[in-house]
Order: C-alpha cells, then sequence, then structure tokens
C-alpha cells in the first residue's frame, strides 16, 4: 500500500506518519506531484494558518493537483478547512472541493475549540465500527458549516459544524485522527481500506 502525506507549511506531518507506523504502515511525506499522483490513497493533514498554507500549496502546484485527484483522499483539521471553498482566516480561498464555507468561532467558549468530543449523524465508511458514545480530539479555533457534504457533526458551545466532510473520493475531518487513540487508529483503517 502506497500511502502519501501531502508536506506543507502546516505542523502535524509527523503525527500522522507515526501514528500510521504504530498500523505499520510506512508512509511517503511528500509535496512531490509525481509522487502524490501515484500514491494509493493520500492524506492532506495540518495545524496552521490557512493563507501561509494556500501559498505553499500554489508555489508547488498543488492547489491544481490536488482537487483533480482520483484515489482516496483524506484531509485533516487545517486540510479540511482548505479543501473548502473558503475560509475566514485571513480571508483565504481553499481548493474549492467543497462547496463550503470556514467561519471563525463566535462564542463566549474559550477559542480554539480544543479538547475531546464526541460526534453524532455519522453517515458512510470511514466510521464503520464507531458510534456516538465515541469521543475524538479536537484544536481549531474556524470550523466548516453544515452542509450536503457532512458526515458527521458536533457542536462547541451554541454552534453545530462538520466534524467530517465527505464528496467522491474525497473525505476530511475537523478533529485528529492521529491524535484520538483507538477510534483515531479504526478511522484511519477504514480509510485505508476503502
Amino acid at each position: 500500500m502506497n500511502i502519501a502525506i501531502i508536506k506543507y507549511s502546516a505542523g502535524n506531518v509527523y503525527s500522522v506518519k507515526t501514528a500510521l507506523n504504530r498500523m505499520n504502515i510506512e508512509p511517503v511525506v511528500t509535496d512531490n506531484p509525481e509522487k502524490i499522483k501515484s500514491a494509493d490513497k493520500v492524506i492532506f493533514p495540518g495545524v496552521g494558518e490557512a493563507s501561509t498554507a494556500m501559498e505553499y500549496l500554489k508555489n508547488k502546484n498543488l492547489d491544481e493537483l490536488i482537487p483533480e485527484l482520483n484515489q482516496p483522499f483524506l484531509g485533516i483539521c487545517l486540510g479540511l478547512q482548505l479543501m473548502c471553498d473558503y475560509s475566514e482566516e485571513n480571508n483565504t480561498q481553499g481548493l474549492e472541493i467543497f462547496p463550503v464555507e470556514v467561519k471563525y468561532f463566535k462564542t463566549a467558549l474559550k477559542v480554539p475549540h480544543m479538547g475531546w468530543n464526541n460526534f453524532n449523524n455519522l453517515d458512510g465508511e470511514l466510521f464503520d465500527g464507531i458510534n456516538e458514545t465515541n469521543y475524538v480530539y479536537f484544536v481549531h479555533s474556524y470550523y466548516a458549516e453544515l452542509s450536503d457534504y457532512t458526515i458527521a457533526e458536533t457542536q462547541y458551545g451554541e454552534t453545530k459544524f462538520s466534524a467530517a466532510l465527505h464528496k467522491n473520493n474525497y473525505f476530511a475531518t475537523q478533529f485528529h485522527p492521529e491524535k484520538s487513540g483507538p477510534i483515531g487508529e479504526k478511522i484511519f483503517a477504514n480509510f485505508i481500506q476503502l
């Protein structure tokens, strides 16, 4: 199994690699378009700032490549947000895979939203064997609105938002599977089996 993790100016790439290593998978971390195109599966993780990350993708022509891929593709956290049309974070145009806007939390609660949350309305193969009593780990200040592409949702304060999105071969989670213990590992395993 040839799995590519997209390298760009966002943290957490190596946390995802380490999580896959624990599953006896050795992914390649790369920003090389040919290696990404030839991979069986692609993972697009990230912790960081949207406009800086998009600038890196544009400089490597990955902004044009990513929306054209055909293999199963998983975005994580900032990866999910960049797969949307637009983010309020520094007025950033995204990859336009999901026709969804990413907004800043407006809440009396502490931002970023950080910690363990359960999620509900789970839909699809990514969540095989997982149920709404399970918890996953979030850390983010921006969120994707609920939409027709939402396959899991959660709530922080009064705001309901997409915990996961799916369109064709593209999947994305706002939470971090690599920080979500056995539940996150199961989500990775489900993705790898797609």
